[in-house]
């Protein structure tokens, strides 16, 4: 019988963060829902800590990858293997805040008025701090008018706080790690309506550990990416302010002062006319000002409006 629910779990070590999620899964009151586990480890420990579990979670399969695949195209395996009418993804270092978390979900994902795409509130936890994530009404109101306002920051946040109808073939881009959910939303929710849940239903952790942590502020991966995702959504794009002003921090965050130093990462010549007009204007303002956050914004806001 096909469940309401696949809770789709892409796992590499870290035994201990898989225990506490799928410990949080066996609490779960709603149970109409398969759990699958795709694993990239080295070791056998996930593949014996699933072995336990098969009385509490009824419906669980543990898949082994011969080869890792890495992030996401791990993800997109035990998507790949789900049977449920909807997409629970979780990663392996999050996990369900209540018991009655699922339910709720389920309660959206089987109303009439609700989207094919739902998220929630979360929280972020790390080793000593914890963190809740709303979102405004503002941003809401930005994404029901386009997705494309995600440009102004991932407020649906990681992929563990989705439930996504099982209706799509092409499910996340495995040519890229740092923009792969953000770039999903955008293209997914271009064609989909969403619901939002005020309620937080997922934790997130937070570690050194994560694929964002490793490549935060690395130009290689970064800047080619963000180029590519550019190229995939299209140039007109930057006549979003959001999108705009994302790039220009993009440039100011990873500190690139000149054409040269995109060289390495990016085939200049290639680029729109108007990427170029942004970085020739913020190029020529000491970089020493645009760490001013204020005075930043206001000169970034003048070369949108002069683009």
């Amino acid at each position: 019988m096909q469940p309401l629910i696949s809770i789709c779990v892409p796992a590499y070590e870290s035994a201990g963060l898989v225990q506490r999620l799928l410990d949080s899964i066996a609490l779960q009151t709603f149970k109409d829902y398969e759990v699958i586990i795709t694993d990239d480890s080295r070791s056998n420990a996930i593949e014996t800590l699933s072995d336990t579990y098969h009385s509490s979670i009824q419906q669980l399969s543990y898949f082994k990858n011969t080869i890792p695949l890495g992030s996401p195209a791990n993800w997109n395996k035990a998507i790949g293997k789900a049977r449920g009418q909807w997409i629970k993804l979780m990663h392996h270092d999050d996990f369900f805040t209540t018991p009655d978390a699922l339910t709720i979900f389920a309660q959206k994902a089987t109303d009439a008025q609700s989207g094919n795409f739902i998220f929630c509130k979360y929280i972020s936890r790390s080793a000593d701090t914890e963190t809740t994530h709303p979102v405004t009404s503002l941003e809401l109101r930005l994404l029901g008018k386009s997705p494309v306002n995600l440009f102004k920051r991932n407020f649906i946040g990681p992929p563990s706080t989705t439930l996504i109808r099982n209706n799509v073939t092409d499910w996340y881009d495995e040519r890229v790690k740092w923009v792969v959910d953000f770039e999903f939303y955008i293209r997914y929710l271009a064609r989909e309506t969403f619901t939002y849940i005020p309620e937080s239903l997922i934790g997130i952790g937070v570690h050194e550990a994560q694929i964002t942590s490793e490549v935060f502020r690395q130009k290689e991966t970064e800047i080619p990416e963000n180029f590519y995702l550019l190229k995939k959504l299209g140039t007109g794009i930057l006549d979003n302010i959001y999108a705009y002003d994302y790039y220009w921090r993009s440039f100011r965050n990873l500190k690139i002062r000149t054409n040269a130093d995109l060289v390495p990462y990016v085939d200049i010549a290639t680029l729109p006319e108007s990427m170029l007009r942004l970085m020739k204007f913020q190029f020529a303002i000491p970089l020493s000002l645009l760490k001013i956050g204020p005075l930043s914004k206001s000169l970034m806001f003048l070369s949108y409006c002069f683009r």
